[in-house]
């Protein structure tokens, strides 16, 4: 039974709230997430790289045609920054512009399509490099059960910027939610939505940060919104008086779910930078719970130089099914870490500092014990050891470099030439490549589901056949 539209109701200080109707309805997401892919059926891909856990595996597929295209997509209204998502025979995408569209999975043609509002000319953002308007960012995600997709919209409202967070039946488009989700005491024009959402426990789950270029005065924070009604949570970062920054953005990625409903995420610079001063939550690792408190965190001894160099973390931690966690960025220096026990400042299991010639920024993939990540220069593949605990560089590729995924038997990425590379999984070598033209970003990432390998370009969406093992 289809829930019925839900409009905006604006109250005292100029807050939108959005008004639960039917909460029995469609039922509540009561599932939590794992750190595996094994139990998520590759027809559907609601949530970036496909699970809550990110793992950006697909299963029981054995094989990917790019020889051509199944279909291209129409072009769109506006820049590509988010995956495309795959449920109930459409394909899912949102662009800049602050438009929503269902695609045919069959043929890609547009089944519906919603413009929420005008999105924030990026001439009145006080810097940052997304052009030339600054709407819906960060990957949408869909709760398969109440049939509703979410996303963050940058909308112009009254010609001043706000963060909403907006809800959509996924067979018709229509509106169930929408309220402001920009954090008390925040300035809007001077955050970005850039995260990936997710689900957990009924709550929507995503993060804020700054511009391109930090400028501005802003905060990180890991917000977490009911799906019907009730107040937000806020996590937030570099909260002492007199801090700033302390971005939560992952390359695009969305937040990790594991196992036992808790939140993980990765966090920038932040304003700290001098040895002896308080540690500010700043590059490092957080686990949270749903409702945003911090059960334990990691950061390396080297935070306040990361900080005052901009080597901040920038990908989503890995989750590994032993409790292990992997993560990197900006320093290109890759660290194990016990995930029951992270240990706060400095107490990494491991660390490797080779292998990536630049960043590493986005959501990862894993396979085993094998973890792909998304080094610029070229994906890279990291073999952990558990019993020694230990990470070996098993091979560093010199093509791909955006967030990998792992189907039909290779290693799927997208790099800054435009181009989607399969590559073998044990080796890096390039199996297939197709040229998609340039992306608008290097944080671009495929996505797979109803027997389709997808790509997004600048503003389209390319399909190509996948075949299902045995």
């Amino acid at each position: 039974m289809p829930m019925p539209t839900v409009s905006r109701i604006r109250g005292v200080g100029n807050v939108r709230v959005a008004v639960a109707l039917f909460l029995a309805t469609a039922g509540a997401y009561a599932g939590v997430a794992r750190s595996s892919a094994s139990s998520f059926a590759t027809s559907s891909w609601t949530v970036y790289h496909g699970d809550p856990a990110g793992s950006g595996k697909a299963m029981g597929l054995s094989s990917v045609d790019t020889r051509r295209r199944l279909w291209t997509s129409p072009s769109l209204d506006g820049a590509l920054y988010g995956e495309p998502l795959v449920f109930g025979n459409n394909v899912y995408v949102a662009t800049e512009n602050n438009t929503v569209y269902a695609l045919a999975a069959a043929t890609g043609r547009v089944v519906w399509s919603r413009h929420l509002a005008k999105a924030v000319p990026s001439s009145q953002l006080p810097c940052g490099n997304i052009t030339p308007e600054v709407g819906i960012t960060g990957t949408p995600v869909i709760d398969s059960v109440r049939h509703e997709l979410f996303v963050v919209a940058n909308e112009l409202v009254r010609g001043q910027s706000e963060h909403a967070l907006v809800g959509l039946n996924t067979d018709s488009g229509a509106l169930r939610l929408s309220r402001d989700i920009d954090p008390p005491g925040s300035v809007s024009v001077a955050l970005l939505q850039r995260t990936g959402l997710t689900l957990d426990q009924g709550r929507v789950i995503f993060g804020f940060g700054g511009n391109y270029g930090d400028c501005a005065a802003y905060r990180g924070r890991v917000v977490s919104v009911p799906e019907t009604s009730g107040h937000a949570n806020y996590f937030t970062v570099d909260a002492a008086p007199g801090n700033s920054q302390g971005a939560v953005w992952m390359g695009g990625a969305a937040p990790a779910v594991d196992g036992h409903g808790n939140v993980w995420v990765s966090v920038g610079n932040g304003s700290v930078n001098q040895s002896g001063q308080p540690y500010d939550d700043s590059d490092s690792v957080l686990e949270l719970t749903a409702t945003m408190r911090l059960r334990q965190f990691f950061a390396p001894s080297s935070w306040p130089q990361n900080n005052a160099s901009d080597l901040d973390m920038s990908m989503e931690p890995v989750l590994l099914s032993n409790g292990q966690v992997v993560i990197a960025g900006k320093s290109r220096i890759i660290y194990l870490l016990n995930g029951r026990r992270l240990g706060s400042v400095g107490h990494e299991l491991a660390s490797l500092a080779s292998g990536c010639g630049d960043d590493i920024d986005g959501g990862g993939a894993i396979n085993g014990t094998t973890v792909y990540l998304p080094c610029l220069t070229g994906t890279i593949a990291v073999r952990v050891s558990a019993t020694a605990p230990r990470l070996r560089l098993l091979w560093s590729a010199s093509s791909g470099g955006g967030p990998p995924i792992i189907a039909g038997g290779l290693v799927w990425s997208i790099g800054h030439d435009g181009v989607l590379y399969g590559l073998n999984p044990s080796t890096g070598t390039g199996r297939q490549r197709v040229s998609l033209g340039a992306p608008v970003n290097h944080f671009a990432t495929p996505s797979v589901g109803d027997g389709l390998l997808l790509a997004p370009s600048a503003n389209r969406v390319e399909a190509f056949r996948m075949f299902n093992a045995g």
